[in-house]
């Protein structure tokens, strides 16, 4: 999995990279702006070099966009550099390059800007570093009315490097390049869609130093990580039975209500579960049996029931929560959750303690696995909700927050699913730029997922494996069926996305 570096361990990896000698600022800010000119030449192959202005920040953003100015100038751009703020604002470094492109041409103000002069501009005005709105301008309003071309240099401006919130005025690019890694801001929450295409570039840091952790660091100082593939094996032996691969418990709800268990005990099969198990009341029986063949049917009444059904010890998995009934919930999720088997707390099972939180908080265990929408995830943790609501902390960290309160691991659903475990430890899912799978936003879908984490658990791995991997895997399926889909095509699809990674 990559790493996502905040802009505090981003600006801490620059500044240990110089600092052991293996590089100087200048030389990453004149890498920086090659990287930008080279993608600029891949985005658009075909175009002839014509009119583009440079938009120079305050800072070491604005530093790399001089070195653009000087490269598309001798790549034969008329290009007009336009700065943001006064030169002896600059550090030195950026001051360096501005003197560099001010033997080749002139700096206008900010304010003599006219977008629809240009056919290309690029954005270096803040990147990683803007904190607060800028003012707004005419400039700024042209740009979002009727933009051009627009490159930005590691994020656009008015777009949070750490959280992916707008901070408005803010800038839409058509493609944005950034450097040695991608910023959670490129994924999370308005990211993808301000950003455009995005590149990521290699300026030199790859071989440099890695910032040492004190051993006392908190695992949440850790970086984000971005999951690119299964982070738990997905093979099976050849000479394993079907109890190796464990047995999923799904309880289910009353009659008419059987669909969502139905989808998530399928999926759980389909995933790799050596058996998969539907448990429901007794009027529920022949509905649920009459729509299932591989997954086997069970009446269970009550939670005096469930503990005989968890006397057996082969049942190593267990799902609650799709269609279970808010009643049903507040019975057998404390009988599921006794039993210390991994678990899974979904949907019902989730909103049934709504009004007392800290009730369910107190039968949860490690190996817990709660499945959260972001009204869920509300109702379970209000405080944190308003403030991931109120911007003053990312779906990260609210997250991280959660799965720190609740004491197990957290999955908060989206498009920019962000999955942490008790300990800090974070990793994302997003579904964007090429990954982007909006066929996702369907009823039910939710339900799949649950069931390839309860499957995974069956399996052997680990909460927060399990998690991640399901979570990958969800996506996948999505691209593999494009338009059209339904929850029901997400555990079909399931086998052709398997046979492409192993086959």
């Amino acid at each position: 999995m990559a790493d996502l570096l905040t802009t505090a361990q981003m600006r801490a990896t620059e500044a240990a990279a110089i600092a052991s000698g293996t590089v100087t600022g200048l030389e990453l800010m004149e890498r920086a702006g090659a990287a930008v000119v080279a993608a600029i030449a891949a985005e658009w192959p075909d175009t002839a070099p014509t009119r583009a202005a440079v938009l120079c920040g305050p800072g070491n953003n604005g530093g790399d966009g001089f070195v653009v100015a000087r490269l598309l100038q001798a790549a034969g751009w008329a290009v007009a550099v336009f700065a943001y703020a006064a030169p002896e604002r600059m550090p030195a470094d950026a001051e360096v390059m501005r003197a560099r492109w001010r033997a080749l041409g002139p700096v206008a103000a900010f304010a003599e800007f006219d977008p629809a002069a240009f056919d290309l501009v690029i954005d270096a005005l803040f990147g990683i570093g803007m904190t607060r709105p800028m003012p707004p301008t005419p400039q700024a309003e042209a740009l979002r009315a009727r933009p051009p071309r627009l490159v930005a240099i590691d994020l656009p401006s008015g777009l949070d490097a750490d959280t992916g919130s707008r901070i408005e005025p803010a800038l839409s690019a058509s493609l944005t390049v950034s450097f040695h890694t991608a910023k959670p801001g490129h994924y999370l929450a308005e990211g993808p869609e301000a950003c455009g295409r995005l590149v990521l570039a290699d300026i030199g840091l790859s071989s440099s130093p890695e910032i040492p952790l004190p051993e006392a660091a908190p695992r949440a100082a850790r970086p984000l990580r971005l999951i690119e593939a299964p982070t738990m094996p997905l093979a099976k032996s050849a000479r394993a039975h079907k109890y190796q691969h464990g047995h999923a418990l799904i309880l289910a709800g009353g009659a008419g209500k059987g669909g969502a268990a139905r989808l998530a005990s399928r999926a759980a099969l389909r995933v790799g579960a050596g058996l998969v198990t539907l448990a429901c009341p007794q009027a529920a029986l022949a509905e649920n049996a009459a729509r299932l063949d591989a997954v086997m049917v069970l009446a269970l009444a009550d939670g005096y029931s469930l503990r005989g059904v968890l006397g057996d010890a082969r049942l190593n998995a267990l799902l609650l929560g799709p269609g279970l009934g808010l009643a049903r919930a507040r019975e057998l999720v404390p009988v599921a959750l006794a039993s210390k088997r991994p678990t899974v707390l979904d949907a019902d099972a989730l909103t049934a303690f709504a009004d007392e939180p800290q009730a369910l908080f107190e039968f949860l265990h490690p190996a817990t696995v709660l499945t959260p929408h972001p009204g869920e995830f509300a109702r379970l943790f209000p405080d944190i909700a308003a403030k991931l609501a109120a911007r003053e902390i990312s779906k990260v960290d609210a997250t991280r927050a959660a799965a720190a309160r609740a004491g197990c691991t957290v999955l908060l659903k989206g498009a920019d699913t962000v999955i942490a475990e008790a300990s800090g430890v974070a990793s994302l899912n997003a579904a964007a730029y090429g990954r982007a799978a909006p066929w996702l936003a369907t009823a039910g879908a939710g339900d799949v997922l649950a069931g390839l984490i309860v499957g995974l658990l069956a399996r052997g791995g680990a909460p927060m494996q399990a998690a991640e991997t399901a979570a990958f895997l969800h996506v996948e399926c999505a691209r593999a069926f494009g338009p059209g889909l339904i929850a029901e095509d997400l555990p079909e699809a399931l086998p052709g996305v398997l046979c492409s990674m192993a086959c």
